[in-house]
């Protein structure tokens, strides 16, 4: 028995509302890989890329989920538009809790670069720290963590000296004794402008992940009317 008066507004909207759920989850992909990529380019937080992950499965599976909620909707099927709902809450307890990791996340970044920086400068002769440190530096336009003069803590450069990668026009052994050199190199550290980067990143994930989760309240909402609804006919039936 199909849904009638109110109940049938609301059949349309849940089906119209799985349609922003496909652009939640789209959101939710691109946010999650921006993030990731961001924190990724950098090879320092290695092991604290775990809340965009967390966000780029969460918006694949709602592109799952919503086909439960778009075709429950459409039929009236009761048990695919509660498996949607139930589907849907998990989604959403997952998303806050990320939001949340995030959150937390931000407090400790500053520490946990601190540490990859040391890391990285101290065993710079290591093949993937080398390319890291050299990438970040390049990419940022800085060098060390905190200054340029952090690299007087490694053993594998020159007293005095930086890598190339901090050179303001990069050429072999450009920077070769020129630790203060202002005019050579990069004197500024790259701690703090990666820690912005990151921070403005995973602050983006939090908010997309707390408005997107109140958008599929909504959704949750709505199915629990339609299955409501449903019943109804069933028992008049």
């Amino acid at each position: 028995m199909a849904v009638e008066g109110g109940a049938k507004c609301v059949k349309y909207l849940l089906f119209f509302f799985n349609f922003i759920f496909w652009l939640c989850g789209l959101a939710l992909i691109v946010v999650g890989v921006l993030a990731k990529v961001s924190i990724n380019a950098t090879a320092i937080l290695k092991g604290y890329t775990g809340s965009p992950l967390v966000v780029i499965v969460v918006g694949v599976v709602i592109f799952f989920i919503a086909f439960f909620g778009c075709c429950g909707a459409w039929k009236e099927n009761q048990c695919m538009v509660t498996m949607f709902a139930v589907l849907l809450s998990i989604i959403v307890v997952i998303e806050i809790g990320a939001a949340i990791a995030g959150y937390v996340l931000r407090g400790k970044l500053t520490d946990a670069l601190n540490k990859g920086f040391d890391i990285m400068i101290t065993g710079y002769n290591e093949t993937d720290n080398r390319e890291a440190i050299d990438s970040v530096q390049k990419q940022f336009k800085c060098c060390g963590g905190n200054s340029s003069e952090d690299w007087s803590k490694t053993k594998f450069l020159a007293a005095n000296s930086v890598p190339d990668s901090c050179c303001k026009n990069i050429t072999k052994d450009c920077g070769v004794g020129a630790i203060k050199d202002a005019n050579k190199i990069y004197i500024d550290g790259c701690l703090p402008i990666v820690d912005k980067v990151i921070k403005e990143n995973i602050l983006w994930i939090a908010v997309a992940a707390l408005v997107i989760a109140f958008v599929q309240i909504t959704g949750i909402v709505l199915s629990c009317i339609l299955m409501r609804a449903i019943r109804s006919g069933y028992e008049v039936m």
